[in-house]
């Protein structure tokens, strides 16, 4: 009977890939195989072969999880930082200038790192929020926000403009 190896993930599924029928054979030969000098590195790569899928099958995993995590973060920085001007993507005081993708594309910010500039260094009626904005008329005279959490921001605001600005409960918080 063939025996399954089984990869499971922390998440909520986990795949099941069957040996061949020789396998154990084929393990217990490659030593041999490459002590007599007449190995190849083939039987290197069948010892590999399973930990390698099980490390690639637990990274491909594992990466929508970090993404939902970083989306998570940034619902809670624009929460805090810029849902007085930015509710559900618009904009009280510059009604032309929303987080609608229209208007991103319109003021050539649409990308996350456009987005990121605007946030750290402030544009017109936008002030900036980075540690190292300047002039200071220009930047925000409350709390300023580190570099990670201003990409953090970026990231969802490109994430909501692109879905349309669903609702920020959406991703759980």
């Amino acid at each position: 009977m063939r025996q399954p190896l089984c990869l499971v993930s922390t998440c909520c599924n986990s795949s099941c890939f069957f040996r061949p029928k020789d396998w154990s054979k084929r393990r217990e030969a490659a030593p041999l195989r490459q002590e007599q000098g007449g190995g190849t590195p083939g039987g290197v790569m069948e010892r590999l072969a399973t930990p390698l899928v099980a490390a690639t099958a637990i990274l491909a995993l594992s990466a929508p999880v970090a993404y939902g995590q970083s989306i998570s973060n940034g619902a809670a920085l624009f929460q805090k930082a810029c849902i007085g001007c930015h509710d559900m993507g618009g904009n009280l005081l510059q009604p032309g200038a929303t987080l609608f993708m229209k208007d991103l594309q319109r003021n050539g910010v649409a990308t996350e790192e456009g987005i990121y500039d605007i946030t750290y260094y402030g544009k017109g009626r936008m002030p900036g929020f980075g540690e190292r904005c300047t002039p200071r008329g220009q930047c925000t005279f409350g709390p300023r926000l580190q570099e990670d959490e201003i990409k953090l921001l970026a990231e969802f605001v490109k994430a909501q403009a692109d879905r349309g600005w669903p609702k920020i409960e959406s991703y759980g918080d």
